[in-house]
């Protein structure tokens, strides 16, 4: 009786072949990308973290001996020049220190622990502050005044003494049972219990505005939980400064785990990040060896600078009063 046209197959799957791309064309097209791509120097600082990240990946593959193995030091090539100097010697393109240890490995190695420590230290701070955040704004009462006066409390007090206190708590508790490794996680911990104040509070107020629209109570009213409110709901649109936070925080986290290493409250010197490499290179600086100093500085430097300026950019890019 009828014609009714049945689609066909190829026609039904094409636009959900369309559907599964259409995100990556959405985020190409998006403002953020827009910015992104407008702005020479984020891209830049964003190609040299990503190179810094790389180095510290493949620092076994690219590094001309694994300065962490005793093993592989000579007291012989100790304090050598770097290669383009009239002392330098092949392979060490940056110099050796006073064990032995190719500067440019060491830096590679590093790299590696300085940035394992910042990106879980911001993780852990993260965490903690965003869940304390989300149950005081969304609970409030008794429970919201409890966790902000304790967030008040703490941000009398610097990132870095909180970090040392902890440091110092975890050492009385366990002296010399305290290996490289477990010193590693003593780190992360001490940065994470220093940070999450600042994810508390921002994502308490966001919650504070959010619980009160209509989308919240249309979740309450047909019955749903209030952790899958606040995880599935409101956590989504606290995201966009939490980002910012994050990014800021993890060249917070570098350099406090530098500033600790350096104070001799951090990395020991058999397993040494960037801010142990200063320390140790900072002992020969007046002795004419610069290069076991300056060369970890000036890697340190370009991390923290490449990181602040991608946080700087993600802030700008995600406030809708500059777009």
């Amino acid at each position: 009786m009828t014609d009714a046209a049945v689609p066909r197959p190829t026609e039904a799957a094409a636009p959900r072949k369309a559907q599964g791309i259409g995100w990556f064309h959405r985020a190409l097209d998006s403002d953020i990308f827009y910015s992104f791509r407008r702005s020479r120097m984020t891209m830049v600082a964003a190609v040299i973290t990503l190179l810094f990240f790389l180095l510290a990946i493949f620092a076994s593959v690219l590094a001309v001996q694994n300065p962490f193995d005793p093993a592989q030091l000579q007291l012989m090539n100790s304090r050598i020049s770097p290669l383009w100097t009239a002392d330098g010697q092949s392979p060490f393109l940056l110099g050796t220190d006073e064990q032995g240890r190719d500067v440019l490995s060491a830096i590679l190695y590093g790299l590696r622990i300085s940035l394992t420590v910042g990106v879980l230290g911001m993780l852990l701070a993260a965490t903690l502050g965003i869940t304390l955040g989300l149950i005081a704004g969304y609970v409030g009462g008794a429970v919201d005044s409890v966790i902000m006066r304790i967030a008040d409390v703490q941000l009398t007090f610097p990132a870095i003494l909180i970090a040392l206190m902890v440091n110092g708590i975890a050492k009385s508790m366990f002296g010399n049972r305290l290996d490289a490794m477990s010193m590693l996680a003593v780190l992360v911990l001490a940065i994470g219990l220093s940070f999450w104040v600042q994810y508390a509070r921002t994502v308490r107020g966001s919650v504070m505005v959010e619980k009160g629209k209509d989308y919240v109570a249309a979740a309450q009213l047909i019955g749903l939980p209030a952790p899958a409110i606040m995880l599935r709901h409101v956590l989504p649109n606290a995201m966009g400064p939490v980002l910012v936070i994050a990014t800021i925080n993890l060249a917070l986290a570098i350099l406090t785990e530098a500033t600790l290493s350096f104070l001799g409250a951090g990395m020991p010197e058999t397993m040494p990040s960037l801010g142990t490499l200063i320390r140790i290179g900072n002992n020969y600086l007046f002795a004419g060896e610069w290069w076991i100093v300056a060369f970890p500085g000036i890697a340190l430097a370009g991390l923290i600078l490449s990181i602040n300026l991608l946080g700087d950019w993600l802030r700008d890019a995600l406030n809708p009063k500059l777009r």
